[in-house]
């Protein structure tokens, strides 16, 4: 509890217990009023101040003129009749406070939450000068620098680990407990926590454009995005107040007004406190404060789980989706190549490996890479010699002073070697020894662990279509898309031809439904702008991600997208479930209020009651771990 908090918590104490005394004290007359409006102006100062600043700025109709007029027409109203009873009036007043006092600390609890749950901001960076370990500020730190990380201590800054091994704990960025293991080389993500060894890094990226920050700047301007649900219950309130005021003022004057010209008993008291009731009672305050903390939490809880919404609206238009489209590689697959067999082999497969990965030691292409990487040792170029790249058919080299060909169809037959064709989906490297045919080796991007699994709970969710787009070979697309049940594949595009799909698919979605497209977010873009909701993969660190996507996941798990979709879901449900509940309750008090069945107590109720509720109920979006 803040500073301010617990000195409205002070007033309320100190104006409960005055009123309750006030009730055992016999005085009467000037005195009774003048220690009630004590208690009175206690408990209700800054409410009568914002009213009064409200009235000079224009603003008029708002809750706290609502109030101020309530309780002040009350208080005359006791004067008038001569009953000496004001505590009517201050009960309205003090119910209204603690109501505000608990919307305060809930919506103070929710932004600690968030805040927690996003305290990724480092304090400082280490630069080691003359042998010393020197604190400066992040935003000192030049591109290119040196920093050290010690174990503890948060990732300032974007860059490569040029020295040490490490875990880190990326928790805050991602969702996941499960630590990252970082080495020389990697690159490394600002934000996480360094938890075991010491690290040099490299930077590159200044403080501003580094990860942390931008991740920060997207939580922080995610309520300027408003939602429909948002803009209405604004126009609600701009149409709405001015309404009941009106419809107070005509309760109060026609009726006592009608009965005098019927020549009846004018009855000025009782429509005047009727009117009164009607105010307290209409106070908008359950909406205009529940919907926006229902999104501000359902914003922050799906940033908990890794998922970052940039605005209110995207989680609204979440909600809505019953298409997902896919792109392949980076997405659904890892994006990077492995061997996934070796067939037909002449001599030993790892003999066969060995021999690919020395002949293609000089490449740095992604398929050289996968033999070096399956080969897992250091390569010795001194067993190499008189290398031959064949451009569109492989390389020719000699290793250990035998003559090698790693490559395609074309290159065996252009070495007098016949191929054995190959039946596994992915590329086909034909390795072959002294123009002696050894075997084939398969190399493909694999599925992610949990790709098929993603597949699963989309469906769950309620998605009706999945597709999936790629630039890759049929036979390839199709095979990924068998395995893992997608409805639609359309394959070989280029990324031209990905924006022309996707309209298609806009075009043929059922109607207010709405269309997501997951991409990895870098040669993507205009896809993801294109969709109806952008969401980008495995985005850590890539700028086209973040500025070309709607919904971030601060990790590459497809499985985080269900869970984004079961988020806004319930995001949505409990806005709606806060809407009909105030509207409704509202109506019947309103109604009530006119006809002299509600008092003050049950208007207090209509007000107070509603919103704590309302409130309680929107701080539920907040928890979506077992969503």
């Amino acid at each position: 509890m803040n500073k301010k908090q617990r000195q409205m918590l002070i007033r309320i104490i100190i104006s409960a217990v005055m009123m309750v005394a006030l009730a055992f004290i016999p005085v009467q007359g000037i005195m009774r009023f003048g220690l009630y409006l004590v208690v009175y102006l206690i408990i209700g100062y800054d409410i009568l101040r914002k009213a009064v600043g409200g009235i000079i700025r224009g603003q008029v109709f708002d809750e706290c003129f609502l109030m101020a007029t309530a309780t002040v027409g009350a208080m005359a109203l006791a004067i008038y009749e001569r009953s000496g009873d004001y505590t009517e009036a201050i009960a309205v007043m003090l119910f209204y406070q603690i109501g505000e006092l608990f919307q305060s600390y809930a919506v103070g609890k929710s932004r600690k939450n968030i805040t927690e749950l996003m305290d990724i901001r480092p304090d400082y960076a280490n630069i080691e000068r003359d042998g010393k370990l020197e604190r400066v500020d992040p935003d000192d730190v030049a591109v290119g620098s040196v920093i050290v990380v010690q174990p503890g201590e948060k990732v300032p800054l974007d860059g490569v680990v040029i020295e040490g091994d490490s875990s880190l704990n990326t928790s805050a960025l991602t969702g996941e407990s499960l630590p990252r293991s970082i080495q020389e080389g990697d690159e490394i993500i600002s934000g996480s926590i360094n938890m075991t060894g010491v690290l040099k890094v490299r930077t590159t990226r200044e403080f501003g454009e580094s990860t942390v920050s931008k991740i920060l700047d997207l939580v922080e301007n995610a309520s300027s995005r408003k939602s429909r649900s948002e803009d209405f219950i604004s126009r609600f309130a701009r149409v709405y107040t001015p309404a009941v005021c009106i419809g107070a003022l005509l309760l109060a004057l026609l009726p006592p007004v009608v009965n005098t010209v019927l020549g009846n008993a004018a009855g000025w008291e009782v429509w005047i406190y009727r009117a009164l009731t009607f105010l307290v009672i209409s106070c908008p305050c359950a909406l205009v404060i529940s919907i926006p903390l229902s999104f501000f939490a359902g914003i922050g809880g799906a940033s908990n789980a890794g998922v970052l919404v940039k605005g209110s609206n995207y989680l609204e238009t979440l909600s809505k989706t019953k298409v997902v489209v896919f792109d392949k590689t980076g997405t659904l697959t890892k994006g990077t190549f492995e061997v996934n067999g070796i067939h037909h082999s002449a001599i030993e497969n790892e003999r066969i490996i060995e021999y690919a990965a020395l002949a293609e030691s000089s490449s740095s292409h992604p398929i050289a890479r996968s033999l070096q990487r399956e080969y897992g040792k250091a390569l010795d170029r001194s067993r190499v010699s008189e290398v031959h790249e064949i451009s569109g058919g492989g390389v020719i080299a000699k290793v250990d002073g035998r003559t090698v060909a790693c490559g395609n169809d074309k290159l065996m037959r252009s070495i007098g070697v016949e191929p054995i064709p190959c039946h596994s989906v992915g590329t086909i490297i034909h390795v072959a020894v002294d123009g002696s045919y050894v075997g084939h080796i398969v190399i493909s991007d694999v599925l992610k662990p949990h790709s098929a699994e993603a597949m699963k709970e989309l469906r769950k969710a309620g998605i009706q279509k999945i597709a999936m787009l790629t630039g890759d070979a049929k036979r390839v697309a199709d095979d990924v898309a068998e395995s893992l049940g997608i409805d639609v594949v359309y394959s070989e595009l280029l990324p031209s031809d990905k924006v022309d799909k996707v309209e298609e698919l806009l075009q043929s979605k059922p109607a207010k439904a709405a269309l997501a497209f997951v991409g990895d977010g870098i040669n993507d873009a205009p896809v993801l702008s294109r969709a109806d909701i952008g969401i980008a993969m495995g985005a850590l660190g890539s700028d086209a991600a973040i500025e070309a996507a709607d919904v971030v996941l601060m990790d590459d798990d497809p499985l985080k997208i269900a869970k984004a979709i079961r988020i806004s879901r319930k995001c949505l449900r409990i806005v709606y479930e806060n809407i009909v509940f105030a509207i409704g309750v509202k109506a019947i008090c309103l109604l009530l209020g006119a006809l002299g069945i509600a008092n003050m107590w049950l208007a207090i109720f209509a007000d107070v009651g509603v919103m704590v509720i309302a409130v309680l109920n929107a701080i539920r979006t907040l928890f979506v771990k077992n969503l």
